[in-house]
């Protein structure tokens, strides 16, 4: 089993960044691909960005696309996200998850989930 924790969430200007962590437990977390996905009230949760088991392999939607970048320390059981030009359209809750397939965009396919953390983006 994984237990994921986001943080790193917090209010942000349009135009500026932010650091988004998430710690995993357990020691098969290489054996996992990992994915960020977003969610606002009222709708279901989008996704972000995937990273496969070694880190070489990313994949973004097409809305971060040039702004977001996902990657992961093995040594560390972290996978990060960080987010630069930031718009107020980036506000969401946003949750890691982690996957035993790769690429998956679909929340189907995730085996487990962290609790969210929230950004705000103002304009």
């Amino acid at each position: 089993q994984v237990q994921l924790v986001e943080s790193g969430g917090g209010l942000a200007q349009a135009g500026g960044s932010l650091r988004l962590s998430c710690a995993a437990s357990g020691r098969t977390f290489s054996s996992y691909a990992m994915g960020w996905f977003r969610q606002v009230p009222g709708k279901g949760r989008e996704f972000v960005a995937a990273i496969n088991w070694s880190g070489d392999s990313t994949h973004y939607a097409d809305s971060v696309k040039g702004r977001f970048t996902i990657s992961r320390d093995n040594a560390k059981n972290t996978v990060y996200l960080q987010m630069n030009s930031l718009k107020p359209e980036d506000t969401a809750v946003y949750y890691c998850a982690a996957v035993r397939v790769y690429p998956a965009v679909h929340t189907a396919g995730y085996d487990y989930w962290g609790q969210g953390t929230q950004v705000t983006v103002s304009s």
